[in-house]
Order: structure tokens, then sequence, then C-alpha cells
């Protein structure tokens, strides 16, 4: 079934992290790289999920999921080794409308993790959808080969020169022609410096 892509502000959101091992890491530092407040709850945690503890401030209760771990949570995360945990978190995230997504099995819930690939401010996100996350990890992996941090760059330029045709009160698609033809040149300079180096 196909899925919204669509790009969450996850600051001053809080989510919840049910699991302590490295699959919840990934997701721990996925969330606290998009600005979230993390809570963890677990049994135990690994050694590199501790350490993102004592250095990130995350909230960390160490005990089995409760049902009362999902007050005030935006977004909910499954990443335990245990099916029926991760099922429960499931389906109580869903009853009170509260996204989740099920790390063993995406179709439990209703939002998947994608892969991302940031250069900059320009994020580029690849996902099957939940069914093979390693693929789309591989799928990013080439994509990063062919855009460089220069691509980050341009992106910053092009911003720039947006802001200042908006500040200047041209009409809007005067504005979109002259942006979408600055980044095709910019995007054609940095394919020809790429087929170079």
């Amino acid at each position: 079934m196909p899925h919204l892509p669509l790009n969450i502000d996850m600051h001053g959101r809080t989510a919840l992290v049910v699991g302590g091992g490295p699959v919840a890491r990934r997701k721990v530092k996925t969330l606290l790289d998009s600005g979230a407040c993390v809570n963890v709850v677990a049994l135990a945690l690994d050694h590199d999920l501790a350490e993102l503890w004592t250095a990130a401030g995350v909230s960390v209760r160490l005990s089995p999921f409760a049902p009362a771990d999902l007050e005030g949570v935006f977004l909910a995360v499954a990443a335990t080794d245990d099916a029926d945990t991760n099922n429960q978190v499931a389906r109580e995230a869903r009853q009170r409308d509260i996204l989740v997504a099920v790390a063993d099995a995406p179709d439990s819930g209703n939002c998947t993790f994608p892969a991302i690939l940031r250069r900059g401010a320009l994020e580029i996100t690849v996902s099957t959808g939940g069914r093979c996350p390693a693929f789309a990890v591989l799928v990013r992996d080439c994509i990063a080969r062919l855009l460089g941090d220069d691509y980050g760059v341009a992106l910053e330029q092009l911003a720039a020169a947006r802001e200042k045709l908006l500040t200047e009160g041209n009409c809007s698609t005067y504005n979109a022609k002259i942006v979408r033809a600055l980044a095709q040149r910019l995007i054609e300079e940095l394919s020809d410096h790429k087929d170079v180096v």
C-alpha cells in the first residue's frame, strides 16, 4: 500500500521509544537529530544507547512498557525483541490516535522510518514502506555517492536568492521561474563538476 511521504517538525514534540537494543538506539538517534524530546522505556539498555542517554539527556525508565508511557506522546516506536510487547505498544498507541512505528512488523503501526540522506538542509529520504529497510539504506547510499556536500551549499544559495526575490515583491510565477532556472544551472554545474572529478 502506498504511503504519504511527509516531513514532520518534531521540535518540542515527545517521542517514546520502547526497547533498549541497537534498533531502538538507531531510532533514538534519528529522533534526537530531528529535535524531538525522547523518552525510552526498556528492561535494559545496550552500552551505546546508555552512552547516548547520558550525552543527550534522553529520559529513560527501566521497566516494562505500560500504557501510561504514552501520555503526552506524539510518536511512539516499538523496537523491542518481543513481538507481544511491540504489538501492545502499537495497539495502545493506535487507540489513542498516536503515530506508531513498529520495527519488526511495520504493518502493525501506521508509519515507518525512511533511510535519510542529509546534505545541509537538503534531505532526501528513501522508503520501502517497511517492506525491506536494508534495501532503502542501500539505495540511499547509492544516492549519497552522487550527491556531495556541495548540494547543501547550492541549496543555501538558492534559498538566499529566493528570499531576496520574495522581499522584492515580484509576482510568484516570475519568482518561481527565476529560482527554477537558477536551480537548474547549479545542478548542471554540480553534475559537470562530478564528471570531472
